[in-house]
């Protein structure tokens, strides 16, 4: 039972589309997306320095269409199911077929605008705590006025909230959290902080045409499959402001009995966790062209099973 899994925001390196671009026709097919929505992805995936690549408007459209080469370069792949990570859902929604490339694109466009507006407005970060009780580090979070946005599974927990509860929490850790590492993104996402964002992505998804899903679409608001396309879009939108379940993904990965995870680029994060919490499940990482062949075995050796 193989699944196909999309990474969020922060996932994204200076330079990281490059290689991907050399794939033939992959850099016309970047150029045609760049012109679709508005935005240099060519630009931003080979030249562009941290900074730049850290601003919500560019990363998470850059994150979308990463991830839709790489899948693209696998072939013709059709995994049993799929999920992402934060904005790494609406790429997923693409590989299940509830919106085509255009639409992925335009609407995770319009998501990182809204979202980089809305986190403008009051200066928010987000934390990684690694180790430690999630209860006990959760009842710690809401003491110090954070929120756990994602509750990621092998014991990592993603705390959000403004520079100076972040700056709190770096000195008061809960028992038992070894580190809390800063990640690079640029507001307190999956929080209170951005509901302007929904009401302006609830907008801009009333242009959108859905398909139901073709595979299993697993969603990180409760770890549910969710069999609508319309429902899937809903939940696109009002995740901009609730907190990830990859945990509750993960489980359901296991009740479907997942024998295999594949993460598309910029993989790395999503596999890491599954090695920790789904032992047992075969595991690779999309990072550079270098990987698709070990990749299409992958796939092949499932598809036979």
């Amino acid at each position: 039972m193989l699944v196909l899994v999309a990474p969020g925001q922060g996932a994204q390196t200076p330079g990281f589309l490059t290689p991907w671009l050399e794939l033939p026709g992959a850099a016309d097919r970047v150029t045609t997306w760049s012109d679709a929505i508005g935005l240099d992805l060519v630009h931003y995936g080979t030249q562009a320095d941290a900074d730049a690549i850290r601003d919500t408007a560019v990363a998470q459209p850059l994150l979308v269409a990463a991830g839709l080469l790489s899948a693209a370069a696998l072939g013709d792949v059709a995994p049993d199911a799929v999920a992402g990570h934060s904005v790494g859902e609406i790429t997923a929604a693409a590989f299940a077929g509830v919106l085509n490339d255009i639409a992925a694109l335009t609407l995770v466009r319009k998501r990182g605008l809204a979202m980089a507006e809305a986190a403008a407005v009051t200066e928010t970060g987000m934390s990684a705590l690694l180790g430690g009780d999630p209860e006990v580090s959760v009842a710690h979070l809401e003491k110090l006025g954070l929120t756990p946005a994602n509750v990621n599974g092998a014991g990592q927990i993603v705390a959000a909230g403004t520079v100076a509860q972040l700056a709190a929490l770096n000195e008061d850790k809960p028992e038992g959290v070894r580190k809390v590492v800063p990640l690079k993104v640029a507001g307190a996402f999956h929080t209170h902080h951005m509901a302007p964002a929904v009401e302006k992505l609830a907008e801009a998804a009333k242009a959108l045409e859905p398909a139901d899903p073709k595979v299993t679409y697993v969603s990180n608001k409760d770890g549910r499959a969710v069999p609508g396309g319309t429902e899937v879009v809903e939940r696109l939108v009002g995740q901009v402001a609730n907190p990830v379940r990859w945990d509750l993904c993960m489980e359901t990965f296991k009740e479907l009995g997942a024998t295999a995870l594949i993460e598309v680029c910029p993989g790395g994060t999503l596999t890491g966790l599954a090695k920790r919490a789904l032992p047992g499940v075969k595991t690779l990482a999309l990072k550079t062209p270098d990987d698709l062949d070990a990749a299409r075995e992958l796939i092949a050796e499932h598809a036979n099973a």
